[in-house]
């Protein structure tokens, strides 16, 4: 059973910093495409950045370019997302995914098969 489990979320202030991890468990994980997606309140979800599964290719959202850092440990079968100068824009529960079709980046959420249950982060003004 393929399980996702997000962690790292919680209240910070405008221009804060925050680190998501995402442990993945019953899947080759080296082998999979991972992404991170964020819903607000009353939003539609939307991609924010993915990793392709050598790692070597990363590809963000222009409203998190030169914020957010997506990474990855193959060892520990973790996905993570640095988030630097946060704004309160960038309020929204954040999931996790992998695409266990595709090794190169995905921007797409039919193109992920597995999700997690969500971490909250909350940005104060």
């Amino acid at each position: 059973q393929v399980q996702l489990v997000e962690s790292g979320g919680g209240l910070v202030q405008t221009g804060g910093s925050l680190r998501l991890s995402c442990a993945a468990s019953g899947l080759t994980f080296s082998s999979s495409v991972l992404g991170w997606f964020r819903q607000g309140a009353g939003k539609e979800r939307e991609f924010v950045s993915s990793i392709s599964a050598s790692g070597g290719s990363t590809y963000s959202a222009d409203s998190v370019k030169g914020r957010f850092t997506i990474s990855r440990d193959n060892a520990k079968s973790t996905v993570y997302l640095q988030m630097n100068v946060l704004k309160p824009e960038d309020t929204a529960v954040y999931y996790c995914a992998a695409g266990v079709r595709y090794s190169n980046v995905a921007y797409y959420s039919d193109q992920y098969e597995y999700w997690g249950q969500g971490t909250q982060v909350t940005v104060s003004s």
